[in-house]
C-alpha cells in the first residue's frame, strides 16, 4: 500500500511538472469523481472492490472524458497489487504478451496477481484479445479494460463473459461547470458564470475536452476575463475553410449558375453552364453542385429533381464529354423550372445545430437495438412499440433523446409535392394527439 507521504510527494511532483490541466485536476479518490453517482456509491460493486481490495476483471464502457482512466488511476494508487498501464493505441500486442508472461511467472512463483489496465481495449482486434484469456482464467492477471465502444461488439464473447461491465454516464453540464470552476482556480483566472456555462455546454460532456479548451484560451481570458460569448465562440472555433484566391472566377461562375437556377431562370442558367463547360471546367464539379442544388433549393417540392440530377451524373460518367453536355443541360433546365423549396436545407441546418449541442445525449433505451444478452440486461429495446402491430401502422412514442423536447425541424412548403407531404404530416400529428 502506498503511504501518505508517497502520495503527497507524487501530488507535489505533479504540480511542479508542466503537465496538462486535465491531468493536474484528475481526481485522486472516488469521492472527488463527478457524474458517476450510481457507479461509485458506497454499496456499488466498484466501490466494494476498491474499498476491500478484492478485484475482479472488468471493463469500463463510457464516452470520452467521463472518468474511465481516472478510476484506473485511483485503483493504481490504492491497490497493493502490481499495476501495469497499457494503451492499445501506443502498445503492440507483443508488449502486452511479454507483460502477461511476466505476470504469470510472478503468480506461479510468488502467488501475486497483476492488474493490467488496457485503455481503448477495442483497438485490439479479436484474435489479439484471445491472448488475454489464459492469464485472466488462471488468475495471474486482473484485466481492467476501458473503451468508448460497445463491448458487445468490440470485445470477444469469451473475454466479455469473464469481465463485469461498468457503464459510465456522460457528464452533465453542471458536472462540467464544477470541474471548470476548479480549472479557473488552478489557473488563477477570474470566474465568469456565463463563460463557465457556455464552455460546459460546448464540451459535449467531456471533462478533458473542457479543461483542454480552458487551458488553450488561458492567456486570452487573462486579458478578457468577462468576454462576450460570441467572441469566446470565435476564439475556440475550429475553422477548416479553404479559398483559392487565384481562381475567384471559378467560384463566381458556379455562384451565377446556382442563383440562376434558384431564381427559376432556365435561360441564364444554361448560359452559365455553357460558360463553365466551354472554359474547360471539370464537369464532375458542376454535377456535384447540381446534385446539391436539387435537394437544397427544390427538395421534396419536386422529388424528381434529385432523380434528374443523379441521372445526369450517370450519363456524364457513362458517355463522357462533350456528349454529356446535353444531359447536364437537361438537368439544369429541369431544376430551374421546378417548384422551389429550401425546407429540407433549413430543416437540416436547424437539426445540425441541435445535434452539435447535444451530441452527448444518449439514444433512449426503448429505441436501441438489443442483439446481445448484455444489451438486453441493460434494458435496450424495452417497451418499444412495433408500429405495424397497431391501428394505422402507428403508435406514438418519443424518439428524441430523453433530455430534449420534441421539435419540428421540417416544415413543408406550399408548392409542388410538399403540399401532399404537409397533409401526411398533419394526419400523423392528429393520430399522435389522439394517442
Amino acid at each position: 500500500m502506498k503511504n501518505e507521504q508517497s502520495d503527497f510527494l507524487q501530488e507535489q511532483e505533479l504540480k511542479d511538472r508542466r503537465v496538462p490541466l486535465a491531468e493536474k485536476l484528475r481526481p485522486q479518490n472516488l469521492n472527488d469523481l463527478r457524474g458517476q453517482k450510481k457507479l461509485i456509491n458506497t454499496d456499488s460493486l466498484l466501490s466494494q472492490m476498491i474499498n476491500k481490495l478484492q478485484y475482479h476483471s472488468f471493463i469500463m464502457w463510457g464516452p470520452p472524458g467521463s472518468g474511465k482512466t481516472t478510476i484506473a488511476r485511483i485503483i493504481e494508487r490504492s491497490s497493493p497489487l502490481r499495476f501495469i498501464h497499457f494503451s492499445a493505441v501506443l502498445s503492440g500486442i507483443n508488449d502486452v504478451k511479454n507483460v502477461m508472461k511476466e505476470a504469470d511467472y510472478v503468480h506461479r512463483n510468488k502467488g501475486e496477481q497483476t492488474i493490467l489496465f488496457i485503455d481503448e481495449i477495442h483497438r485490439f482486434n479479436k484474435s489479439q484479445q484471445d491472448a488475454f484469456l489464459p492469464f485472466v482464467e488462471s488468475g495471474a492477471v486482473i484485466l481492467i479494460g476501458a473503451t468508448t465502444e460497445n463491448p458487445s461488439f468490440e470485445v470477444i464473447p469469451a473475454l466479455l463473459s469473464r469481465c463485469h461491465v461498468f457503464v459510465l454516464e456522460t457528464l452533465t453540464e453542471e458536472d462540467i461547470k464544477e470541474i471548470l470552476r476548479n480549472g479557473f482556480v488552478e489557473l488563477n483566472l477570474e470566474i465568469d458564470e456565463d463563460v463557465l456555462g457556455w464552455m460546459a455546454g460546448n464540451s459535449g460532456g467531456d471533462a478533458r475536452r473542457a479543461l483542454n479548451e480552458l487551458e488553450l484560451i488561458r492567456g486570452w481570458l487573462q486579458e478578457n476575463p468577462h468576454p462576450k460569448i460570441e467572441d469566446l465562440a470565435k476564439t475556440l472555433a475550429k475553422k477548416t475553410m479553404f479559398y483559392d484566391k487565384n481562381r475567384e472566377e471559378h467560384y463566381n461562375l458556379i455562384s451565377a449558375l446556382h442563383k440562376s437556377m434558384r431564381g427559376s431562370d432556365p435561360q441564364a442558367a444554361l448560359y452559365w453552364l455553357a460558360r463553365m463547360l466551354e472554359a474547360g471546367e471539370d464537369p464532375r464539379y458542376i454535377i456535384r453542385r447540381i446534385i446539391r442544388f436539387a435537394s437544397e433549393d427544390i427538395g421534396l417540392a419536386d422529388p424528381q429533381a434529385l432523380v434528374q440530377a443523379i441521372a445526369a451524373k450517370d450519363a456524364l460518367l457513362f458517355i463522357g464529354m462533350p456528349e454529356a453536355s446535353v444531359a447536364l443541360s437537361q438537368a439544369v433546365i429541369y431544376l430551374a423550372t421546378a417548384p422551389k423549396s429550401n425546407a429540407l436545407d433549413a430543416a437540416y441546418q436547424t437539426a445540425a445545430k441541435d445535434a452539435r449541442k447535444t451530441s452527448h445525449y444518449g439514444v433512449p433505451l426503448h429505441i436501441r437495438n438489443a442483439p446481445t444478452k448484455l444489451m438486453k440486461e441493460l434494458n435496450y429495446g424495452k417497451d418499444y412499440h412495433y408500429d405495424h402491430d397497431f391501428a394505422n401502422k402507428y403508435s406514438y412514442q418519443k424518439y428524441f433523446p430523453d433530455q430534449m423536447d420534441e421539435k419540428d425541424y421540417y416544415n413543408p412548403g406550399d408548392y409542388g409535392f410538399e403540399r401532399e407531404i404537409a397533409k401526411r404530416i398533419a394526419w400523423w400529428k392528429k393520430l399522435r394527439e389522439e394517442s
